[in-house]
């Protein structure tokens, strides 16, 4: 096992520099000599002649293979150029990598050596800027830059085609697909780089870097699934909103092996451009839900989630205004407010009212009296404080006699709700604290558990030393959650990587994996099945969702904290769920040497 290189900030976090072009473009200098790497490159194509023809307007490429690090390129009929390139063969397949001297573009070939098929990739950077623009002036809206040009993402066109030869031009050509959806695969480079990949998504794939972040959470990024055949595959991806790496692998399912290659700059504005190859262990096939048939050879224009760019930071003092005089729980006793997300809530438990009750949680946690006015509302206090709150609250029973409820706490700045679950078999009480506020950003939230117990009158004695506490049960598995009906409806899947990491995909109308995010996550067991689990969408909205999760009834009853310029909310999350399946990876997460 290679080692963990565990980051003090992970991927979402990371200030990237915003690049100028001329700065991008003198990075990129060093790519005209060719790639790196670790092992010798292929020299299959040295003293070789392609001319490769792509279809749909795209270019005509006239290659000279002079040596197997060097090789002449005419693009169109053009004037020639000479660049360093690198080479790797995966069984026929042979991927070539290469940029042009003195630009921001290169190409990246998979080249068919038997069927003369041949799929090119254009690699450019500083292409953003002028897509921005473009979607902007035809969605009559000003373009976005508050995140700045993005330079540094590398951006990719992608032609199909086949490469000139005796005889008839093939009329095959590699396709697109989503023969891949629902796999997971770790890969150990020969370079000791470890990933986790799961391309759960037609449009999209998450990834956990094992190596570089040390493996505590789930990355996602646009990704392009082409197949060459039933066991061979076209994987790529960049890192958008991130560091804009691109990275280009053949996949090869009969012996689990890759050739791949990494274009960018990370975190430090140091350039990585390097070839390499892999050994793979299939950790899984989750289900798909496109209808028989349909195999995923269309694809529309290529989207990109960008929730750093949409996310609308606000300031301490606009935070401060919308908690303190804004803030609004379950409709205020005038329904859920759950909007979408509580389409399928459970039925709410009301039999509390005239009850009293303690929770006391551990460890110098907070001990809250409370009093149960009706079914809507209640009194709660501190101990020992002899003031009494009023709050709305909202429970529910998510298995036998085990009950959660939520309410807001003290109108201050930051404001906090508690979200609250007691089990009256065994007399054991887990609250989770949400905090508006991280210290990236002021409307994101913060989750903080607490585990102890409680007390009210024919309540069991709770254990001494047993408490409900953190799990790793879930990791590995995926949930699909409708919110509401329809087909698709509201419907998402949630993927747990990590025991610190949540990630969710919406499906597209096809019923296909769309877009997708990834979270820090933080998940509790109480009871064999039952968890209580918690995600924030850090650098996407900052919305806190903490549901309690039954995996006998396939429900949750939950809650969810947000704070925006529409003021800050406590509602109801209640969704029916489906077992997707689970990715066997426990193995590989976790504090390694």
């Amino acid at each position: 096992m290679s080692t963990r290189n565990y980051k003090p900030l992970q991927m979402h976090r990371i200030p990237y520099t915003d690049l100028t072009e001329e700065q991008v473009t003198q990075a990129l200098r060093p790519t005209a000599s060719g790639p790196a790497s670790r092992y010798p490159l292929s020299n299959v194509l040295a003293g070789k002649r392609l001319k490769i023809v792509t279809d749909a307007g795209g270019p005509t490429l006239e290659y000279h293979f002079r040596t197997g690090r060097e090789l002449e390129l005419s693009e169109n009929g053009g004037k020639r150029v000479k660049a360093g390139y690198g080479a790797l063969e995966s069984r026929n397949l042979v991927l070539v990598s290469h940029m042009i001297p003195g630009t921001q573009r290169g190409y990246k070939l998979v080249v068919d050596q038997h069927s003369r098929l041949a799929t090119v990739f254009e690699v450019y950077f500083s292409g953003y800027a002028e897509q921005e623009i473009a979607a902007a002036k035809a969605a009559n809206r000003e373009p976005q830059f508050k995140n700045g040009r993005r330079n540094r993402e590398a951006q990719r066109r992608i032609w199909f085609g086949y490469v000139e030869g005796d005889g008839p031009a093939p009329t095959a050509r590699h396709t697109f697909t989503n023969r891949m959806e629902g796999k997971g695969i770790y890969w150990r480079q020969d370079n000791d780089i470890e990933i986790l990949e799961f391309y759960l998504s037609i449009l999209y794939s998450n990834f956990i870097e094992l190596t570089r972040f040390g493996g505590e959470m789930t990355v996602c990024a646009p990704s392009d699934y082409i197949m060459v055949s039933d066991h061979q595959f076209i994987y790529s991806r960049i890192e958008c909103e991130f560091s804009g790496t691109y990275t280009l692998q053949i996949v090869d399912l009969f012996d689990m092996t890759q050739a791949g290659v990494r274009l960018g700059l990370n975190e430090k504005d140091e350039l990585e451009y390097y070839m390499y190859t892999g050994q793979g262990e299939l950790t899984g096939q989750i289900a798909t839900f496109e209808v028989f048939g349909n195999n995923g050879e269309t694809r529309g224009p290529r989207r990109v989630y960008r929730p750093i760019e949409t996310f609308d930071v606000m300031t301490d003092d606009e935070v401060k205004e919308q908690v303190l005089n804004h803030a609004h729980a379950f409709g205020d006793g005038k329904g859920s407010g759950a909007a979408g997300m509580g389409g399928y809530k459970s039925e709410r438990i009301t039999h509390f009212a005239g009850k009293k009750l303690t929770v006391r949680m551990d460890n110098g946690g907070p001990v809250i009296d409370y009093e149960f006015v009706d079914g809507g509302k209640l009194k709660w206090r501190y101990e020992g404080d002899s003031h009494w709150r009023e709050a709305w609250y909202e429970m529910y029973e998510p298995d036998d006699k085990l009950y959660f409820f939520a309410h807001l706490l003290d109108a201050e700045f930051p404001r906090s709700c508690a979200m609250v679950a007691i089990d009256l078999k065994n007399g054991l009480s887990t609250v989770v604290k949400g905090t508006t506020g991280t210290p990236f950003r002021n409307n994101e939230t913060t989750p903080t558990y607490y585990f102890g117990v409680f007390e009210m009158e024919g309540a069991p004695t709770p254990p001494t030393y047993l408490r409900h506490g953190w799990t790793d049960e879930m990791v590995g598995e995926a949930v699909t959650w409708n919110y509401q009906p329809g087909n698709p409806g509201l419907t998402s899947m949630h993927f747990y990587a990590t025991p610190t990491t949540y990630s969710w995909i919406i499906f597209q109308p096809d019923g296909s994996g769309g877009m997708q995010w990834s979270s820090p996550g933080w998940y509790s067991k109480l009871r064999d099945g039952v968890y209580i689990m918690a995600w924030v969408e850090e650098a996407c909205n900052g919305t806190l969702g903490v549901i309690c999760f039954n995996k006998r009834t396939m429900h949750d009853a939950g809650f969810g904290y947000h704070v925006g310029r529409n003021g800050l909310s406590l509602s109801v999350v209640g969704a029916r769920a489906r077992h997707a399946g689970k990715f066997d990876i426990k193995k590989y997460i976790g504090l390694k040497g």
